[in-house]
């Protein structure tokens, strides 16, 4: 039966399919902690008391990337370099989506702007990251090898929806409403369409390094573009709202918890 479940645990069981997974995860995490470090340090002047949050944001992508890394390290495998149509991060940003790798190497104090346009991009992408991990935490949460990286992964992209959540309303409050909401409702739009491009990239290599046949990819890839097509209809509006978090001050501008090399 052709299950969410299933497919994944084909694609954990084979080495190959195990390895570019895990290499495009861990350079997601990694693109995401050296843009939120370099968000922290260049944060203007209005905006400091954000920068230690930022900067609990970008190490615990870190982590995770770190995390990922180990999982393959565990199993005698290396990190692979990833297609280009399977960066999610780059591919969003060559869409204007956030702020780009190129105004972050630059040592000048960001905008308020800047700073409203990465919280609306957060929250719409950690939104994803969260109910990703969400399902892989219900398939997986009990495995020997993944269960412990699964849960502390999820638990940190809840916190970061949760902290992107609280920010976006406090500048809500303080009279930025109606920017915040053209620039979720850019972001979202922007993203369900490249989430289901580099879903169908990565499914494609997928199918080609576990022999799938081609109606069992058919089908899978009919999937992806119906939950586009579910998404552009309304689901994207989910990824747009903002109601305070039950877990205030979720990242706190403290420490990331420790990354031990478990895996």
């Amino acid at each position: 039966m052709l299950s969410a479940r299933n497919l994944f645990q084909e694609i954990l069981d084979n080495d190959e399919s195990f390895r570019l997974f895990c290499s495009i995860a861990a350079s997601g995490e990694a693109q995401g902690g050296w843009e939120n470090g370099r968000i922290a340090a260049l944060v203007p002047e209005s905006k400091r008391h954000l920068a230690p949050k930022i900067a609990r944001h970008g190490a615990d992508e870190d982590k995770h990337s770190r995390i990922f890394t180990a999982l393959l390290h565990k199993r005698g495998l290396e990190v692979t370099e990833i297609p280009e149509d399977t960066d999610y991060t780059m591919i969003l940003e060559g869409l204007g989506i956030g702020l780009g790798h190129e105004k972050l190497r630059r040592d000048e104090p960001l905008s308020e702007h800047d700073v409203l346009s990465y919280l609306a991009h957060s929250r719409v992408t950690e939104q994803r990251a969260s109910e990703e991990m969400i399902q892989f935490k219900k398939f997986f949460g009990d495995h020997p090898d993944l269960g412990r990286a699964v849960r502390m992964i999820s638990a940190d992209e809840d916190n970061h929806l949760a902290y992107c959540h609280e920010e976006l309303l406090r500048l809500t409050d303080e009279g930025h409403g109606r920017e915040i909401r053209a620039l979720l409702r850019e972001s979202a739009l922007a993203e369900i369409k490249v989430y289901r491009d580099v879903s169908l990239a990565v499914m494609s290599r997928m199918a080609r390094l576990l022999g799938w046949s081609r109606p069992k990819f058919g089908l899978l890839a009919l999937g992806i573009h119906g939950r586009y097509a579910a998404e552009r209809v309304g689901g994207w509006r989910r990824m747009v709202s903002l109601r305070m978090p039950e877990r205030r001050d979720a990242l706190g501008g403290g420490p990331a918890d420790a990354a031990p090399e478990f895996a």
